[in-house]
């Protein structure tokens, strides 16, 4: 049975399949190979998929949807006419036509599937995409991220070792992923991303700078008038990738509006979305301890990509001219059904893919200073950019005599603060009496590459284990636990830290611990932690001196991060 490769994405979505001798990409029902990300509701209530959907944009905006892809994992839903999606239901539908052309043109089932995500898709967006696979009819048979798959559609044609730097930019998000290509394994050293930065951003700020320079405001106009402008952006962004300038001429509300830009001024209006993609890059060579001279290929991914200016950005930025052969729109499905077939070993040439976590899984917990306990502290088991499989362990230690239950909550992502990262289960094991402080137990974390999480708590004394299974989706926030997060940050108002210059140290700091691992993150978690202690002190003069050293090693770190 054939098992197809699925590029699900933002703006654009696609099917292939390995021939036997290479990837063929399946036309929809217009003969294209790219199927637009777009569902809309007619008026009669029947579904319209992808290119005529997205004709609806303009002409039907109340009924007809894009770019959900973003919230894939959230409560978000979209109503359209009277019936509310999700973007999982939403998801599915783009799937269920991907899915009926692959039947059409095959003339066989479309059951299975390997379907790419961007690789700073977490636990809960993961989950859900495959959701969407099930409610569509299929299975699937690995998840892979986007720039892995585009490092493997280039990296089978090559026979040399090599180092690949891989830059997704695509309608939604923002990824980048360093691969070490080698004796027939291709390994993911590190992957880091932006899931809300894309080519869709691109065209917000041209549609920004319009309604600034033309003093309007966007209550006054409908539905269809914002899709006028929609689509005129959308065309001027692309002229504008080419170095062209625009003039752009629009009536709405019976007047008529100019707009005229250049590449250059269209380039400095993008200056801070061009520095937020400077950050995952910064993030993958300082975790993988790789340098650029080290890189031999930069390969570009992403209908974005195709923007000159963009280009001409990361070739200053890494100061090598980035590859772009394979076309960036459809590279990524080429990658996922290479891989498919991998897996079957139908493909005789050998290769062997690794991958890494994308996020750091761990624990909270109560972390001693000074000052007393602080709560609340994320203590990473298995830190991101760890190669998968992967199984470690770390002891935790009871904080008062006789405790009779350690309790922990299991987070992924980067934050110091435990509960500000994504909650992905619980568990709880209890202790024997009469035990004494510091008691310890064992806290191991498995990760699998199918992105199920195994925790075993053990109290090595007793032989007494708990375990828990995370494999499942765990929801989103109970409206209890929203309410808690919402009285907790009430109550932070009235602490010293909410001062500007305090408040925006902290957050330097935070970044920081995110941005590092190892013994620097520990470090920067310390040096967090501490002046947080201190703040609460409300002893102005100790504040102001430490805010002073803190901001000095601040100032050093950063320096060293960046590249």
């Amino acid at each position: 049975m054939t098992v197809f490769g699925i590029d699900l994405g933002t703006s654009n979505s696609s099917i292939s399949f390995w021939d036997g001798e290479k990837v063929q990409l399946v036309p929809n029902q217009h003969g294209e190979r790219l199927t637009p990300s777009v569902i809309s509701l007619d008026e009669t209530g029947e579904v319209l998929i992808g290119k005529i959907a997205k004709e609806r944009l303009l002409t039907h905006p109340e009924r007809t949807v894009s770019t959900f892809k973003r919230f894939m994992g959230t409560k978000k839903s979209y109503k359209i006419g009277d019936t509310s999606f999700t973007p999982v239901e939403l998801s599915s539908l783009i799937l269920t036509s991907l899915k009926k052309s692959a039947e059409q043109f095959l003339n066989e089932p479309c059951e299975e599937a390997v379907i790419s995500v961007p690789a700073y898709f977490n636990t809960i967006q993961r989950e859900v995409t495959m959701e969407a696979a099930k409610l569509a009819g299929l299975t699937v048979t690995n998840l892979i991220s986007e720039p892995t798959a585009a490092a493997v559609a280039y990296g089978l044609t090559k026979k040399e070792d090599q180092m690949i730097l891989v830059l997704d930019l695509g309608g939604g998000t923002f990824d980048v992923s360093l691969l070490d290509l080698f004796e027939g394994v291709m390994q993911v050293e590190a992957t880091a991303g932006d899931n809300y930065l894309g080519g869709e951003d691109f065209t917000q700020v041209l549609i920004q700078d319009f309604y600034e320079k033309n003093q309007i405001e966007t209550s006054t106009l409908s539905l269809q008038e914002q899709g006028k402008v929609y689509q005129k952006m959308e065309q001027a962004k692309r002229e504008l990738g080419q170095d062209n300038a625009v003039n752009v001429c629009l009536e709405l509300n019976q007047k008529e509006y100019t707009y005229q830009l250049t590449p250059s001024e269209y380039e400095q209006l993008l200056e801070q979305l061009l520095h937020r993609m400077k950050l995952p890059i910064s993030r993958v060579l300082k975790d993988s301890e790789v340098t650029l001279a080290e890189i031999d290929q930069v390969i570009l991914v992403g209908g974005a990509t195709r923007l000159n200016l963009v280009r001409r950005y990361f070739a200053k930025l890494l100061k090598v001219f980035p590859n772009s052969h394979l076309n960036p729109d459809e590279v990524v499905t080429l990658g996922a059904a290479i891989h498919a077939e991998l897996k079957q070993e139908t493909i005789k040439k050998e290769l062997i893919l690794t991958d890494v976590s994308a996020y750091s899984l761990g624990v909270d917990a109560v972390r001693q200073t000074e000052n007393g306990y602080i709560n609340d502290v994320f203590v990473p088991i298995i830190e991101r950019n760890t190669t998968i499989p992967a199984s470690k362990m770390n002891y935790f230690y009871t904080v008062v005599e006789n405790q009779r239950k350690m309790a922990f909550i299991v987070y992924q992502g980067e934050n110091a603060k435990a509960s500000e990262n994504l909650k992905v289960g619980e568990i709880v094991i209890d202790l024997p009496k009469r035990t004494p402080k510091d008691y310890p137990v064992a806290c191991r974390f498995t990760y699998d590459n199918n992105g199920i999480i195994e925790v075993i708590l053990e109290d090595e004394k007793n032989g007494h284990k708990e375990k828990l299974i995370i494999e499942e989706n765990p929801g989103s926030l109970t409206p209890e636990e929203i309410q808690a997060s919402l009285e907790k940050l009430a109550a932070l108002k009235i602490l010293p830290e909410d001062q500007a210059e305090n408040r925006m140290l902290l957050a330097r700091v935070e970044r920081l611990y995110s941005e590092t691992l190892g013994n620097r993150r520990e470090q920067i978690q310390g040096l967090l932690f501490d002046f947080q202690a201190i703040l609460k002190t409300q002893d102005r003069k100790l504040i102001q001196q430490r805010y002073r050293e803190l901001s000095k090693i601040v100032d050093e770190l950063e320096r060293d991060i960046w590249l």
